[in-house]
């Protein structure tokens, strides 16, 4: 959430994270300035990543049992198709 107390979505926290890299690749920042970016993109990447994770959650996979009925269960990577 922002200061402002809405949500970012995961687009514009990706698209700050994504600046935060550049500055601190460019090399211009000061120490204290590139502390604070980092600090800043570890936030964000932690956001990111939780944001990630519950769109995980919530995608489903529609699969044809052999009888013919469709069920929905939760996506699997570590199962095998």
């Amino acid at each position: 959430m922002t200061e402002s107390g809405t949500e970012e979505r995961f687009e514009e926290l990706l698209a700050r994270l994504e600046s935060i890299v550049r500055a601190l690749e460019s090399e211009e920042l000061d120490l204290e300035a590139s502390l604070l970016a980092y600090e800043e993109g570890v936030k964000l990447a932690r956001a990111c990543h939780e944001r990630l994770d519950e769109a995980d959650r919530r995608v489903e996979v529609l699969r044809r049992l052999p009888s013919g009925a469709v069920t929905s269960e939760p996506l699997d990577h570590r199962g095998e198709d």
